[in-house]
């Protein structure tokens, strides 16, 4: 049995047991950095929590939870932002035996009523009074729901004690109470977590979904100890590392690489706000970072722009850099793979050299200037940006993964990764593609089901614990997996050719530094076509430089100027399309797409039965008279 097999073979039930293991392990090293924020404006302070000192907080969390009533499995969710908060609580509900549930806390009242119904749950952990206000408004129809322990406690009453008749309570004193019951009952936590099973509810995470209610996703105990393993025996980190934490927590994404960090034990610095990303990243510098790709394709937009309102000068110098750095990217990662080294032709190398004095160390420095490697998902990276950020000396490893198996599938291994894949299948993990080119996957971190839904869960799993995920893809001879679509996402055209549309919005976001989000249609239509949003801030700069008067997004992308522009990219995607693939009309939307108003799930996915239809009479315009492509 090889060192990966014993890893994966021999790990514990629960993740619970790995983060009791991690703390007696190393009690004294750093885990967790977080910011408290100056209320004066000024810059955030960081502080530093140790294991111990988490573990601390963590065991009286879990005390305080069974002080409550709560029992093994009984449903815990916490609708909060990104914060050490969410971790230490969710370890908490983990340790006593129960199991989370997770909501974004952008997820409306409605949404928020339904899961937390929908999960049984008894039990909330709300970051604040908004989160609060919405379960107080259905308290009424929730009535499972026993307490809520709010985050930011003065949200509560304005004190940060606990409300009239108790149902709410901060989470300081939830602490309290369960510092209390540990000095009664000293072993009760560490009992909680001898006495968890491998197949034990550890979490309820629902998906976000493009239609519909969404699904809420079983994934036992035995799932994230897998994961944990899985991820410590790919060798992607060490105990050295310091990783940048801001994704969303609800988000299973977010969620496996906690367990990654319990296991390896290096230190994460955790912030979700979004907005401060640029911020942070000196100030972390961190090593390590998982992003989705929408994070790299505003950095590369911003640079760009940036590169432009520096003259014509500096931004002919940046096309030539972004040119050299494809390139060398392309070569290198190619005789990696033929002969081991990955090595660049003499003129090409000496260009990239001057290219790294001009422009690449800048941006790596904006990044912190430690950054070993970043970890994409969730969504599907432009191959051109990945090799971008590659040449730039930005390692980008695309993963592949789904709520229904824990997140992880596959990772692009280290110094070997080859952008445009997802990489090789984790440890322990078996992958197949089915006659139509569906991935299918079967393994320890496959969900038990849909809870409180068999049908559905038939639908995807079978019998003997195969996956469909959903998605097509093919494999290499050597195990490297491409994603080309989803597969409910194949559109063919009334001609009856079928075009990936997330292959074409790829192509067009490597090309226009201007574009935000692209949807590309055609099912049963005689043409493509497509409707763009404009990062706002990019458009508004451009707008400044080339003298355009206008009140805003929405003057500017109605003006001809902008349609012009964005004509321009347009022909250069189709140059290199095939004729059934080509765009053959656009329509420029009247504001970017985002979460707020539904067009997008919270991890960034675009939910194009929404957005189609919101924007309805645009496609229609844009078909009216049509008779051939």
């Amino acid at each position: 049995m090889t060192d990966t097999q014993t890893l994966i073979e021999t790990r514990p039930p629960s993740v619970a047991t790995l983060f009791l293991e991690r703390v007696e392990a190393t009690p004294d090293a750093e885990a967790y950095r977080y910011p408290v924020i100056d209320a004066g404006g000024g810059p955030d302070t960081w502080r530093s929590l140790t294991w111990g000192q988490a573990s601390s907080r963590v065991f009286a969390i879990a005390a305080g939870l069974m002080d409550l009533g709560i029992r093994p499995e009984e449903r815990v969710a916490i609708a909060s932002a990104t914060r050490v908060e969410w971790i230490l609580a969710d370890l908490g509900v983990l340790c006593a035996g129960a199991a989370t549930t997770t909501i974004y806390p952008s997820t409306n009242t409605d949404e928020t009523a339904f899961v937390l119904a929908d999960s049984g749950s008894r039990l909330l952990i709300a970051e604040d009074a908004v989160q609060l206000a919405k379960a107080r408004e259905r308290r009424a129809e929730l009535p499972e729901l026993a307490h809520v322990i709010v985050i930011d406690g003065t949200g509560i009453d304005g004190t940060g004690g606990a409300d009239d008749d108790g149902w709410a309570l901060s989470l300081d004193e939830l602490e309290r109470r369960g510092a209390a019951y540990l000095e009664k009952h000293p072993a009760v936590v560490k009992d909680a977590v001898g006495a968890i099973t491998r197949d034990q509810l550890a979490t309820l995470i629902y998906t976000s979904g493009t239609t519909g209610r969404p699904k809420g996703v079983r994934l036992p105990h035995d799932c994230w100890a897998y994961m944990a393993r899985a991820i410590q025996a790919v060798g992607l980190l060490d105990k050295d590392d310091v990783q940048y934490l801001w994704l969303p927590l609800a988000h299973v994404f977010g969620k496996v690489l906690t367990a990654g960090h319990i296991t390896v034990g290096h230190v994460t610095a955790v912030d979700g706000r979004v907005d401060k990303i640029i911020t942070n990243l000196p100030v972390v510098q961190p090593t390590y970072m998982a992003a989705v790709p929408r994070i790299f394709e505003k950095v590369y937009n911003g640079v760009a722009a940036k590169a432009r309102a520096g003259g014509g000068a500096k931004y002919k110098i940046f096309k030539w850099a972004s040119e050299v750095a494809r390139e060398y990217a392309k070569v290198t990662q190619n005789n990696l793979r033929l002969t081991g080294k990955a090595t660049a032709p003499f003129g090409l190398a000496t260009q990239h050299a001057v290219a790294d004095k001009l422009v690449y160390a800048k941006i790596r420095e904006a990044f912190g200037g430690r950054l070993r490697a970043c970890v994409s998902g969730s969504a599907a990276l432009s191959p051109e940006i990945g090799y971008f950020f590659s040449g730039v000396g930005i390692h980008i490893l695309e993963g592949y993964g789904l709520t229904e198996s824990s997140a992880a599938s596959f990772i692009n291994p280290g110094e070997s990764y080859r952008t445009g894949t997802v990489g090789k299948p984790l440890p322990g993990l078996e992958v197949r593609i089915a006659e139509d080119g569906e991935i299918m996957l079967r393994g320890p971190g496959i969900m038990e089901g849909y809870h409180g839904l068999p049908e559905k869960t038939a639908e995807v799993l079978e019998p003997d614990g195969w996956f469909h995920t959903g998605d097509i893809g093919e494999l290499s001879a050597d195990g490297f997996l491409k994603i080309t679509d989803r597969k409910k996402d194949l559109i063919k055209t009334s001609g009856g050719k079928y075009i990936s549309p997330a292959e074409v919005e790829g192509e067009f976001k490597a090309v226009c530094p201007f574009v935000s989000n692209v949807l590309v249609i055609g099912a049963d239509r005689n043409f493509c076509t497509a409707l763009l949003a404009l990062d706002e801030p990019t458009i508004l700069n451009w707008a400044a430089e080339q003298g355009i008067e206008a009140k805003g997004y929405a003057d500017i992308v109605a003006s001809p100027q902008a349609r012009e522009l964005i004509d321009g990219y347009v022909t250069r995607v189709n140059e290199g399309l095939q004729r059934w693939q080509q765009i053959k009309q656009f329509r420029l939307l009247p504001r970017d797409l985002d979460v707020e108003h539904g067009d997008l799930t919270p991890s960034l996915k675009l939910k194009r039965p929404v957005v189609e239809r919101e924007f309805q009479s645009l496609i229609d315009d844009m078909y009216a008279g049509s008779r051939e492509a």
